[in-house]
């Protein structure tokens, strides 16, 4: 066996040590010094000497050994890179009062996350007229600034707040004198870490150094989202229709946008503009979500409206008394807040939506994936209720080892290692009946411990990305009312729509989707312009849309569905010029046959024009 020996290497943001092979190649070992240092390129270079003389190359072909570089040796890495030099990111990161760890990825956060770290976020506070003894320029402990984590603070709020934003906990962590530059957030793992070769693989062998350590279950201090608040009453109330009307429970994904929550220090809200509804079966009792082949065009479609999606939503709804209207009230603190199974559905949805992140040698931590429940509340009627699952939860789900219980859906289990898999033992802590703390095993295992609340509000002042009209475009994937999203409903749409702004008629999200993904005349390639319309609210760009062939073939499809269009005329949602009608493709009101522009004959069933 070759002999081992460790070497140490010193960069600007601190001293790694990195084991290698006496007669070692410099090649292998430079290949080791990047990966140990996050350098996905050559960036750098290695020298014998601090004063950058007696450089290591790859290109030398020779060993450590005839290198003499020896055990305990020291060697100086400088990143090459000017732009991007670590020095650079240092200086920046220490301006802004955060530095990122050595070895962290360079990763684009989030814009909400990057205004945050330029914010202040100190609480200021008025002179007290009796404690304050001072002049107006003084301060003292009853006047000075409180940093956004302090938690007297955040428990006298009204409401109280039980968990400080992420930013301030942020804040908290690089508060010290060093800035932080030691902090790094690390994802839990539930995995044997790969790579060990002392033993056998899992389950003829397992050593202290691949061993995932004991989980021990700790209600999260922070949260990703500090609120969540639908832009208006109507977003919702058109969600809880299919449940009104057919008693089963639904599904819709959220998209909307992050922004400040200002009445919480560094906060985060999640602004929700519109719900989408993936197909799906649902029942009284259950909910089946199926494959959607629509789901990346949609969140193509959103991200060119400027939204993203943010979370989930569901409705667990039991009618109380239909004449009064009132809803049952099942969920509260003698029952369940999320059963295990939403808490693992919730988990694997948060996953699959990382928080960018800085701080983490992953390039990722936790998520601001939120989840809200329609639900009984303790006056009978629909309630909404926001919540995430906790880091913890998101490591359990993703590496596959919480289960929930079939008869106690406020119970998970974790579960038990087997010959396919080792599960971590998982603990957590509870007060007995004599009031003494103890360390119980995880199965099963109370889902408060996982669970963050979040609350969910209504502006005051409504707000409407998408301007609601009386009678709105039918929402995808309601077939089962009744409700289809067709040339027929769209001519039905435009036909009682009286607005005369072109622009309010046409934003409509599940309108913007049924153009991009119909099957006779998808848009997908020549809506880019309608979008940032809607977007930037821009009359004039949508009028130059309203134009185009695209628009003048709609207009002709719509035509032979039998809906009058005469009060289209009248505000112009039909008055394409003649040459934009006559140039675009026309549908045969025999056969439906999409035609080429300039013919007078059907090309499928050879009848006239009309």
């Amino acid at each position: 066996m070759a002999e081992t020996i460790i070497i140490r290497v010193q960069s600007p943001e601190g001293v790694k040590r990195i084991t290698a092979a006496k007669r070692e190649t410099v090649a292998t070992f430079l290949k080791k010094v990047a990966k140990e240092f996050g350098f996905r390129n050559n960036g750098f270079s290695v020298y014998v000497n601090r004063n950058r003389t007696g450089e290591i190359t790859a290109s030398q072909n020779k060993s450590l050994h005839l290198l003499k570089i020896k055990h305990g040796d020291m060697l100086f890495l400088f990143p090459s890179s000017p732009a991007g030099s670590s020095s650079e990111n240092m200086d920046t990161s220490i301006s802004q009062g955060l530095l990122r760890p050595l070895g962290v990825p360079h990763v684009v956060e989030d814009e909400i996350d990057q205004y945050l770290i330029k914010q202040d976020g100190k609480i200021y506070r008025n002179r007290d007229q009796q404690l304050c003894r001072h002049g107006p320029l003084g301060k003292c402990v009853h006047c000075v600034p409180l940093e956004p984590f302090d938690e007297d603070y955040l428990n006298h709020l009204e409401p109280p707040v039980k968990h400080m934003s992420f930013h301030a906990y942020i804040r908290k962590l690089t508060g010290g004198a060093d800035k932080g530059k030691f902090v790094a957030l690390e994802n839990i793992s539930c995995k044997i870490k790969s790579g060990c070769e002392g033993h056998p693989p899992w389950p003829e062998g397992i050593c202290t150094k691949c061993q995932p350590s004991a989980i021990t279950l700790n209600r999260q201090k922070y949260r990703h989202v500090d609120n969540i608040m639908f832009e208006n009453h109507t977003l919702a109330d058109r969600f809880l229709d299919f449940w009104r009307k057919t008693g089963n429970q639904h599904f819709g994904y959220l998209y909307g946008r992050y922004t400040e929550h200002k009445d919480i220090p560094l906060g985060i809200r999640a602004e929700v503009a519109a719900i989408y509804e993936p197909p799906q079966i649902g029942t009284q009792n259950s909910l089946e979500l199926l494959e959607d082949p629509k789901a990346e065009v949609v969140d193509e479609i959103a991200a060119k409206l400027g939204l993203r999606k943010v979370g989930w939503i569901f409705t667990d709804l039991v009618s109380e008394d239909t004449r009064k209207g009132t809803v049952r009230y099942s969920r509260n603190k003698d029952t369940y807040f999320l059963s295990a199974e939403e808490c693992i559905t919730a988990g694997n949805f948060q996953n699959r939506h990382p928080n960018i992140c800085r701080l983490s040698p992953d390039g990722h931590f936790g998520s601001k994936f939120v989840t809200v429940m329609a639900t009984g509340g303790p006056d009978n009627q629909v309630h909404f209720e926001g919540y995430q699952v906790s880091n913890q939860c998101m490591a359990l789900v993703r590496d596959e080892c919480l289960l929930p219980c079939r008869d106690a859906p406020e119970l998970g289990y974790a579960k038990e290692s087997s010959s396919e898999q080792y599960v971590p033992d998982v603990f957590y802590k509870d007060i007995d009946k004599f009031g003494n703390e103890i360390t119980q095993l995880a199965r099963p295992l109370p889902v408060e411990y996982l669970i963050i609340d979040i609350t969910t509000t209504f502006p005051k002042d409504p707000v409407y990305t998408f301007p609601i009209s009386q009678n709105p475009f039918p929402i995808e994937n309601r077939d089962v009312l009744g409700e289809t999203q067709d040339f027929h409903s769209l001519a039905t749409y435009l036909s009682q729509n009286t607005s005369s702004v072109f622009l309010d008629i046409i934003s409509d999200f599940h309108l913007l989707l049924f153009l991009v993904t119909n099957e006779v005349m998808p848009l997908q390639d020549s809506i880019s312009l309608l979008l940032e319309a809607v977007r930037t609210r821009n009359e004039e760009l949508a009028q130059t849309w309203k134009k185009s062939e695209q628009w003048a073939t709609i207009e002709q499809l719509c035509s032979t569905v039998g809906v009058p269009l005469s009060g289209l005329h009248e505000y112009g949602a039909m008055g394409s010029s003649t040459h934009a009608a006559s140039s675009a493709m026309w549908a045969c009101q025999h056969c439906t046959f999409m035609n080429q522009p300039g013919t007078d004959h059907c090309e499928m069933c050879s009848l006239p024009r009309t």
